[in-house]
């Protein structure tokens, strides 16, 4: 199969290229970019007006296969994947059972291979059954093929049997992938503590309930050596945390998600169960250092968090509704309506966060629109305007306050290894 894309203005992080320009594609891979390419192709795709990026990635996914796939499944997921742009996805293990045996780790990869429209990368659990008790066989994890672990969903309580599992990360070259909250501090809280959670009568969850354990997390990283990636980061001082981290030269990773740099406390207009979410919207100064730390490159990357729950789950009020956003099919239209658009990030910065630098976290080799790379391609139109419409979702998750959000940027075509696989609302069996 060739494949030729003219005209789009072609963002590359990884050669600081940001340029009109046509790509050409030929069994699976990039052979050529270049200035008004004359080149015979089975297919070519005009790009004119559109960004073309490396395919993105997500670092942060739940797609609730093996165990809860009334919520959603890897077929589902992988839809609302390819929907979004993202040409490899990383599955959070607190699946049932748990993503802590090399069988759940085979039976992930192979269903997302039948499924063939994204890559799908299990994370592995940092302890047995994530009872933050025993540290799992992360050896025969890697050699069954997680990309990295964690507890996501919660902390691993246990500083030294965390220590442990970050030392044998360290030495394998495994990713450690952090969410970080205390739960002893959590108190049955449900939104942010504040001004908000007092007007509507629930329990507020602090900011201190995440950062101690991300000062924790970066410490033990420090003493460790282990490559550690903060996932969904929503308060000013995680961001002057990995701050200070990277200038003493720990090597630490952060991402925000979208709902975190667009929403905050003044934004949740009820008591609904689709503005409850883990870690919580947060305030308006801790939104505006989120968004600070993303122009400064201190935050890396943008993950989703893409978290699906039924809509009879999230029906129910704050404190009754299960945590949970869903973001794969809004995640490139809120990057761009609150960041691109407001003059926060480039373009580039965009690509950079929303594929080269997980690709990086990862330590793989895509995330490029290099010669001879994988053709993972993401084409987006950067100027369509409409209004987000959960129902519209291919996720069986629906479970959004942005619903009815109007937005600018929409995916065009999502390409993985050069063959595409969703164009212009239409995915490809």
């Amino acid at each position: 199969m060739k494949l030729l894309i003219k005209n789009g203005r072609v963002l590359n992080p990884a050669e600081n290229l940001d340029k009109v320009m046509d790509l050409y594609i030929e069994d699976g891979k990039i052979v050529e970019k270049g200035e008004k390419l004359n080149l015979s192709a089975d297919r070519m795709i005009d790009a004119e007006g559109c960004y073309v990026m490396p395919g993105l990635i997500d670092l942060h996914v739940h797609f609730r296969d093996p165990g809860q796939t009334y919520k959603e499944d890897i077929e589902t997921g992988s839809r609302a994947a390819a929907k979004g742009g993202f040409t490899t996805v990383c599955c959070m293990p607190n699946t049932n059972p748990v993503v802590d045996s090399a069988e759940t780790v085979k039976y992930i990869i192979e269903k997302a291979k039948q499924v063939g429209l994204t890559n799908v990368l299990p994370v592995g659990a940092v302890t047995k059954r994530m009872a933050g008790m025993e540290i799992t066989d992360i050896k025969e994890l890697k050699e069954a093929g997680i990309c990295a672990i964690s507890e996501d969903g919660k902390s691993v309580m246990n500083s030294g049997v965390y220590r442990k599992a970050m030392k044998e990360a360290a030495r394998l070259n495994v990713p450690v992938m952090a969410h970080c909250e205390d739960i002893n501090l959590v108190e049955g809280g449900v939104i942010n503590l504040g001004d908000k959670s007092e007007e509507l009568g629930v329990k507020g969850i602090s900011n201190a309930v995440e950062d101690i354990i991300a000062l924790r997390d970066i410490l033990l990283a420090k003493e460790t050596g282990a490559t550690l990636h903060l996932c969904h980061c929503s308060t000013k001082d995680s961001v002057e945390m990995v701050r200070q981290a990277k200038a003493e030269g720990v090597p630490v990773t952060a991402e925000v998600c979208p709902h975190h740099f667009s929403l905050c406390t003044d934004d949740i207009s009820c008591n609904d169960g689709n503005f409850k979410m883990n870690p919580p919207l947060r305030s308006r100064e801790d939104m505006e250092a989120l968004i600070q730390g993303l122009s400064e490159d201190v935050m890396d990357v943008i993950s989703t968090d893409h978290a699906p729950h039924s809509a009879e789950e999230k029906a129910k009020d704050l404190e009754h509704a299960p945590f949970g956003i869903v973001g794969l099919e809004t995640s490139v239209a809120l990057t761009l309506t609150n960041l691109v658009k407001k003059g926060y990030i480039t373009p580039l910065q965009m690509a950079a966060k929303m594929s080269y630098n997980p690709a990086k976290v990862l330590g793989s080799d895509r995330g490029t629109l290099n010669q001879g790379a994988v053709a993972d391609v993401t084409i987006i139109h950067p100027d369509k305007e409409y209004v987000i419409d959960a129902e519209a979702f291919v996720s069986k998750g629906k479970n959004t306050p942005f619903d009815g959000y109007p937005v600018c940027g929409a995916v065009e075509y999502t390409i993985l290894g050069g063959k595409v696989v969703y164009e212009r609302e239409r995915i490809k069996e």
